[in-house]
């Protein structure tokens, strides 16, 4: 998942960002409301969290924006982070067009409930995801095939927490970096196929992940077949 922070507290975006990114999400950061517009322009984010007092501007008349500007790519979900904690101002962001709103000071732990219900809004995504012999908990950051247990680094879990999310779609390297990382990584670099590959060693044969050539990568479920099928919230595995 890709997120957009919006914060203008360098010191609170750094440690929130750092904290998200252990989480093995892709964060970019904006300090200022122009900052945040040309990322929108840019980059499809699934998640944007927005805080409200800019030094350029009111994060309110963004998300406003983002309705109407068809030169911005609105995010597939919107967070309010902010210390305006009053009835008016969480009835007006919500009005704006946010899908949740969470004022400061607030535990990490609750940002990151909040994300995951984000995430699960409008689709079939529960805290546990299965696709053919593969099971991911979402809330532990933990995966499995087949009953035994993968240990996976941050960004391999992240990698494929989105392919299970697109479970028979190709996606390309484009469309793995777009959303799995963020804006320090080097379109130029490798750093797909490497993870990717590391990713395929762990999941083992027969491979979940395979090659479409000149087009990029589909998940199977790990019969040689691609399957649109998700799982609804389930309980992991026993």
């Amino acid at each position: 998942m890709r997120i957009l922070l919006l914060e203008d507290d360098a010191d609170l975006a750094e440690v929130v960002a750092l904290g998200l990114r252990n989480e093995s999400y892709a964060v970019d950061v904006a300090r200022t409301c122009d900052g945040a517009e040309e990322a929108l322009r840019t980059t499809e984010y699934d998640v944007a969290c927005l805080d409200l007092g800019l030094p350029d501007g009111d994060g309110l008349d963004l998300l406003r924006r983002l309705a109407g500007d068809a030169g911005l790519r609105r995010p597939g979900r919107l967070l309010v982070l902010t210390a305006r904690d009053a009835v008016a101002d969480r009835v007006a962001g919500l009005d704006a067009g946010a899908d949740d709103y969470l004022t400061k000071p607030f535990h990490f732990d609750e940002l990151l409930a909040r994300l995951r219900a984000l995430a699960r809004r409008g689709d079939q995504h529960g805290s546990i995801v299965r696709v053919g012999e593969l099971t991911l908990d979402l809330t532990a950051h933990r995966a499995w095939r087949s009953g035994a247990e993968l240990f996976l680094t941050a960004r391999e879990f992240s990698l494929l927490r989105y392919f299970m999310h697109h479970p028979g779609r190709v996606l390309s390297a484009e469309d793995l970096l777009e959303h799995v990382w963020d804006a320090n990584a080097d379109p130029f670099t490798s750093s797909v196929r490497v993870i990717l590959s590391r990713l395929r060693r762990k999941l083992g044969e027969p491979a979940p992940i395979v090659t479409i050539t000149g087009a990029g990568y589909r998940l199977t479920d790990a019969t040689g077949r691609s399957t649109p099928a998700m799982s609804r919230p389930a309980e992991g595995p026993r």
